[in-house]
């Protein structure tokens, strides 16, 4: 699932970035779409939540994002990391003792809040001891409002003026002039699309799963927790530790009884597993068995030649490096949203190290390119023929472990 959103610098007066103001797209197309504000603001807020990157959107800097009367009512600011997040309330948001409320819950949580679009009304003023920011639409304010509004705020020395919608050098010097401290609009930049990869709520379970199932010492009830979370992932869990590839004659009856019993490495196998089914979805099912060969191979291989407890790292490695692939997203963008080391990231996406090498060799049996193997597997001092029996065992125990997952 795609996830689209506009973004536009605002710059301090030295035109250096201050943060990005976001805003919800559903195509690649830079318009608003048709849907109302409540809407956009709940799905910014949901893709911002499954996307694991905002600081990949704004790159570090501070977000301004919309909030709608019912949205702030229902305090989905709190939903979002108050470091990164500057909650700006929408110039249609009527002021009344329930948001003043929630503005001061904000303030004291240690939220950032700003006015959109701001002309002056008295009611606000209950409001600019809990405001950082007011934004002056230049499209839409007149000289007399900008008077009355420079006025008013020399009574709230911590409010700092936005000047924004800027689209001439008159209008920036006319900001500069009245004391506003931050800039926004089409003289410095226009909105600039941003595509990324959201994550549903299923997928990052599994994240979560993998994670949890790699680490040295594993908490099994954090493990059995999460899949409680998830009825999907928790059926999936209980079929496949009672599937015949394990031959068990005991009866499974709990989430923690089939953890225990398919054991912390069948465990991290399954996990995988369910990484590939959930992030290929609408994608040919070879894409996902190509991916478990890769994994199973690299791991095997790994074994085989390495040191222990290695084998899992190079699993994984296998495994995520079509990830791409298999969400049509970029590689390194997903990848460094993992909860992954920096070795195995290197190896997933500059192809480097160690398990980079076994992953290139299999690629090459992917392609069937025998004579490329053979010389390959001479640079890496590996026999020729134990690596071609683990690939055609990686590929038979592929092909089951889809079988048991979906049965």
């Amino acid at each position: 699932m795609n996830f689209y959103v506009a973004r536009q610098p605002i710059l301090t007066k030295s035109k250096e970035l201050y943060a990005y103001e976001l805003l919800f797209r559903d195509s690649l197309d830079n318009v608003f779409p048709n849907i109302n504000d409540n809407e956009a603001t709940a799905k910014l807020i949901e893709g911002l939540e499954f996307n694991l990157g905002l600081s990949n959107l704004t790159e570090g800097s501070l977000a301004f994002i919309n909030f709608t009367h019912e949205s702030l009512l229902k305090r989905y600011p709190l939903l979002l990391p108050k470091e990164h997040i500057v909650v700006e309330i929408l110039e249609t948001v009527k002021p009344g003792k329930k948001l003043l409320g929630v503005c001061i819950e904000l303030k004291e949580k240690g939220y950032t809040i700003a006015l959109d679009d701001y002309e002056h009304k008295p009611v606000w003023l209950h409001f600019f001891p809990y405001v950082d920011i007011i934004k002056i639409d230049y499209s839409l304010t007149s000289p007399l409002q900008f008077e009355q509004i420079v006025m008013i705020v020399k009574d709230f020395p911590h409010i700092k003026l936005l000047a924004e919608k800027i689209e001439t050098y008159k209008e920036y010097q006319h900001a500069l002039e009245i004391g506003c401290e931050y800039f926004q609009g089409y003289f410095f930049s226009k909105p600039e699309m941003v595509k990324t990869v959201a994550f549903t709520p299923s997928q990052l379970s599994v994240v979560n799963l993998m994670s949890e199932s790699n680490k040295s010492s594993p908490d099994v009830s954090i493990i059995t927790s999460i899949f409680e979370g998830d009825a999907n992932l928790s059926y999936k869990l209980l079929r496949y530790a009672q599937s015949p590839i394990f031959k068990r004659s005991i009866m499974i009856e709990s989430i923690k009884q089939a953890v225990l019993a398919l054991g912390m490495q069948e465990l991290q196998r399954f996990t995988s597993l369910l990484f590939s089914a959930q992030f290929s979805q609408e994608k040919p099912r070879e894409l996902t068995v190509m991916a478990l060969v890769r994994a199973r191979f690299c791991e095997l291989m790994v074994l085989k030649n390495s040191p222990q407890n290695s084998q899992s790292s190079a699993f994984l490695m296998g495994l995520l490096s079509l990830l791409d692939a298999m969400v049509d997203g970029d590689l390194q963008e997903l990848v460094n949203k993992l909860p992954l080391s920096t070795e195995l990231k290197d190896a997933i996406v500059y192809r480097t190290g160690t398990y980079a090498e076994l992953l290139k060799l299999c690629e090459l049996y992917e392609k069937a390119a025998w004579q490329s193997i053979k010389q390959y597997c001479l640079e890496l001092q590996i026999d020729y023929d134990t690596s071609a029996d683990i690939y055609e065992e990686s590929l038979i125990w592929s092909s089951k472990r889809m079988d048991a997952l979906h049965s």
